[in-house]
């Protein structure tokens, strides 16, 4: 077996699945009454009577025993079958059909091997599913970066670190709604396929809708439906769901991406500022039972980060003027700062076709988020850079904005709304006229929201977190397809 090939190893298996049936064995039995999980049966007493079953890992042949290994979703345990438990005839059949891969039932004890291993000595089992291709390495872990993303099965089979960080996500979510619960909040749905990709800036996808043969997005946020929500009467909602962004992938950029959002009637983004401190302290307490991790930056650099409160402020327009010696009140239009730019040699991708709001942005993640360590919230982003956001009342070229940066990982991103509709308005037209003249990430008109602030809106403050982003950045990652259980990729042919 050792010396076959992958091909060789698939043909043997499937003549084994021959003598499976001509057995009249079902290969793929309809259920088994599993009563312990392998980390239950690792705390049992000696002689405790067990009914278990896994994917076979390893097995083991020695005369009249049989020594393997099962996983299942909680750990790791061997069996031992003996001829003189099971009778020759079921011992002979075992010997025969079985390859590490297929899924086991089994009825058995718990004892010691004359090794001490604690292992379930096995008086009956029952064949639960064939496999017919071998598994990664021998069990010694994947290696292949691609094949780990495009077989991820494989992947969570091979290494226990995987299964363990998507386990970690799962419980990081669970987490995030208690603490919405248990602050009064309500968890709402708001569409996917939507008229206008509103909410943010950045370049839609699009598709087509045969029932009512029309064009339509995938949301690029949720935002605009959640205030209308809080429009229609609820005061304090949130929202955990897909979105999508039809731009560059990178190891910090997915165009399909898992973010939550809420919302808040009557607060300002200083009321988001201090709910963020203790929405973390309580995640990561819960988490980590403790404030003070050790994570990586965007270069794979580990540092240890204490996020205990309070967190340091900065401005984001003195940030830019520090790390590029550019003053933004200096200059008004797109032209005029794309040419201090360039005269600075500061070199942004595609920089002739960005409006001003996507051009600031664009220096600003050129010249200083990956300069910023500790939990640190960068305030006051221009309103070029914010259609949705609310004017700052002593400085209307600035809106009460913040963005949450973590180790140059922007993770969230908030601000006090712009619920006055003739200002929004005004400036849905000024993105709209940036996007006709080349800049695919501003921000379109939508009309079916101003026609909604129009009916009048309270104060509100919103608030969104990257949960790819923040998974990443506590599972110690260097890139976001780490943490998504099936990342899009190139089909093979």
């Amino acid at each position: 077996m050792a010396k076959a090939n992958y091909q060789d190893e698939y043909q043997i298996r499937l003549e084994k699945l021959k003598k499976i049936r001509a057995a009249r064995i079902n290969p793929y039995p309809e259920r088994f009454e599993k009563k312990h999980n392998v980390s239950e049966i690792l705390g049992f007493k000696l002689g405790a009577k067990v009914q278990t079953a896994g994917r076979l890992l390893t097995i083991r042949g020695m005369g009249k025993i049989i020594f393997c290994h099962i996983l299942d979703i909680t750990g790791r345990i061997q069996l031992v079958l003996k001829e003189d438990e099971v009778g020759k005839e079921n011992f002979k059949i075992f010997s025969q059909i079985f390859d590490p891969g297929d899924f086991i039932g089994v009825v058995g004890e718990v004892f010691k091997t004359q090794k001490g291993e604690l292992s379930i000595l096995i008086k009956t089992y029952q064949f639960l599913g064939k496999a017919f291709r071998p598994m990664p390495e021998k069990w010694h872990g994947l290696k292949d970066m691609e094949l780990k993303y495009r077989q991820r099965y494989l992947d969570l089979i091979a290494n226990n670190e995987t299964y363990q960080r998507f386990l970690f996500r799962s419980e990081l979510i669970k987490t995030l709604r208690e603490f919405y619960w248990q602050n009064g909040f309500i968890e709402i749905e708001t569409p996917i396929l939507v008229n206008n990709p509103s909410g943010a800036l950045a370049k839609p996808f699009k598709t087509h809708y045969e029932a009512l043969d029309l064009d339509v997005y995938l949301r690029i946020a949720p935002e605009t439906y959640l205030k209308e929500a809080i429009i229609g009467g609820f005061e304090k909602i949130f929202e955990i769901g897909r979105c999508f962004r039809n731009e560059g992938m990178d190891p910090s950029h997915l165009q399909d991406f898992t973010l939550a959002e809420h919302y808040v009637a009557y607060w300002n983004f200083e009321d988001n500022m201090k709910f963020t401190e203790e929405l973390f302290v309580y995640l990561l307490k819960k988490l980590f039972g403790k404030t003070k991790l050790t994570i990586k930056d965007q270069s794979g650099k580990e540092q240890e980060i204490d996020f205990k409160p309070p967190w340091p402020k900065a401005s984001f327009v003195e940030l830019i003027k520090k790390e590029s010696r550019l003053d933004l009140d200096k200059f008004e239009t797109a032209e005029k700062l794309r040419a201090a730019i360039i005269a600075k040699k500061i070199k942004i991708d595609g920089i002739e076709k960005l409006g001003r709001g996507n051009l600031i942005d664009a220096l600003y993640k050129t010249v200083c988020r990956d300069k910023i360590t500790p939990p640190t919230f960068v305030l006051y982003q221009p309103a070029d850079l914010s259609p949705l956001a609310r004017k700052n009342d002593q400085n209307p070229e600035i809106v009460d904005r913040f963005q949450l940066v973590i180790s140059g990982w922007e993770i969230v991103n908030a601000y006090s709304e712009l619920v006055d509709p003739i200002d929004q308005k005004e400036r849905f037209a000024k993105q709209a006229k940036a996007k006709a003249t080349g800049d695919a990430e501003a921000h379109g008109k939508d009309d079916e929201f101003v026609l909604a602030l129009e009916h009048g809106a309270p104060p509100i403050s919103g608030w969104g977190m990257g949960l790819d982003r923040l998974v990443t950045l506590l599972t110690k990652q260097n890139n976001l397809r780490d943490v998504v259980l099936f990342p899009l990729l190139r089909p093979k042919k």
